[in-house]
């Protein structure tokens, strides 16, 4: 495997992606004659197939998702070099990929990431929003240089983790429902009111359910929803009550929209938390972000 390269390895990852030469040859900006023979060079270095046509398609064989697996990991390798290279001891140019989950990246980021844009115009920002999980399966692929999430718990092998804020979960409930009129609200009235869940890949949900089971209650009925801006507004509407973070619904207790009790039985202190991957090169952007975040989350976010 003496003329193993950047460029064979891409052509096999995306292949996998693509099934085709010809897309495959524009994409690398290559002849479509130069790619199959990079194809059969391959094959001829390892002394196995790795490809099958099949219906007009290139197909990996079980050795050629062998080696796609091996490819993808090098190539983000070598993407991440070559930016850590760029990047280094300098802050004029470069490329941060953040990854966050709904409340970080709605209540915490957008004035970090405005802050941050306008003291280095020429470093490109870019933010993916996706559910705990999903964050932290980018993170441990090499997707993204940066995860900020909420969650209760959040522990890796491979990243490097570091609370930054807490952030509780509290009850929900408009100013028109029947328990605003409750000085203090039990389990059993919580449960027996119409309810809320979130999404089943929410960190919320989960806590939502152990609150249930510790506290011997189950839901007669429910609605679930996905986007916590549709629960909050379900929620206004004055029928539905909900269990949400408590940073995701400040402006709508300030004007009096929702209110928000404790959540009783039980207290669920959540915290956002600051990952990378643990051998991830620690360049000056991503070190320069990563140390002005909390005091940005401290300072300006808390109005202090």
């Amino acid at each position: 495997m003496n003329n193993m390269n950047l460029t064979k390895l891409r052509i096999v990852e995306l292949l996998e992606t693509h099934r085709k030469i010809t897309t495959v040859a524009e994409i690398l900006n290559l002849k479509q004659p130069t790619v199959t023979f990079h194809m059969k060079n391959m094959e001829k270095e390892f002394g196995v197939k790795l490809f099958e046509a099949r219906m007009g398609k290139i197909i990996l064989t079980d050795a050629g998702y062998a080696l796609h697996h091996y490819a993808v990991k090098i190539g983000a390798l070598a993407e991440e070099a070559q930016r850590a290279v760029l990047e280094f001891d300098t802050l004029r140019r470069g490329e941060l990929k953040i990854g966050a989950s709904y409340v970080p990246a709605t209540y915490i980021l957008p004035g970090m990431l405005h802050r941050f844009s306008g003291k280095y115009p020429g470093v490109h920002l870019s933010l993916a929003v996706k559910t705990a999980p999903v964050i932290r399966g980018m993170l441990e692929r090499r997707e993204i240089d940066l995860g900020i999430i909420s969650t209760d718990s959040f522990q890796s092998p491979e990243l490097h983790t570091e609370p930054i804020c807490e952030d509780d979960l509290v009850l929900i409930f408009s100013p028109k429902h029947p328990l605003a009129k409750v000085e203090a609200p039990t389990a059993g009235q919580i449960a027996a009111s119409y309810f809320v869940m979130h999404g089943t890949e929410s960190s919320t949900r989960r806590l939502t359910e152990r609150w249930l089971e510790r506290s011997g209650r189950r839901l007669p009925s429910w609605l679930e929803l996905d986007s916590l801006e549709a629960i909050k507004q379900t929620v206004m509407l004055g029928e539905h009550v909900s269990f949400v973070s408590r940073m995701a619904v400040q402006s709508e207790v300030e004007r009096g929209l929702l209110n928000v009790y404790p959540v009783p039985e039980g207290s669920f202190k959540r915290h956002i938390y600051m990952a990378a991957h643990k051998q991830r090169y620690p360049s000056a952007l991503l070190a320069r972000f990563t140390e002005e975040l909390p005091d940005w989350i401290a300072g300006d976010f808390k109005g202090d």
